[in-house]
């Protein structure tokens, strides 16, 4: 069966197709890729997974269906909330 594996970053995004078994979990698939060769900062025992925007709580144990596509989340550098609470700060701030 086929899935995709997907990881991005601000400036490049990499999609693979890959054939796995049926019973395939989404740590296999997303290791069969071999995407960590392209980004060698993903670590397997810390990255978060999802498939379909859906962070899976379990990826190891996650069973795949054809066509899913798993997703690898990388850390986020700041907070969305703390980056928009800082832009509406300083777009308050009167101009000299």
């Amino acid at each position: 069966m086929r899935v995709e594996v997907v990881y991005a970053l601000p400036q490049r995004q990499c999609l693979i197709a890959v054939e796995v078994e049926p019973g395939c979990t989404a740590v296999a698939a997303a290791q069969r890729s071999g995407i960590a060769e392209q980004f060698p900062e993903i670590n397997w025992r810390t990255a978060v997974l999802g498939v379909f925007g859906q962070v899976l709580e379990h990826p190891a144990d996650h069973v795949l269906s054809e066509g899913d596509r798993v997703e690898i989340y990388r850390s986020l550098l700041i907070d969305p909330k703390a980056e928009r609470r800082q832009r509406a700060l300083q777009s308050a701030k009167p101009s000299a």
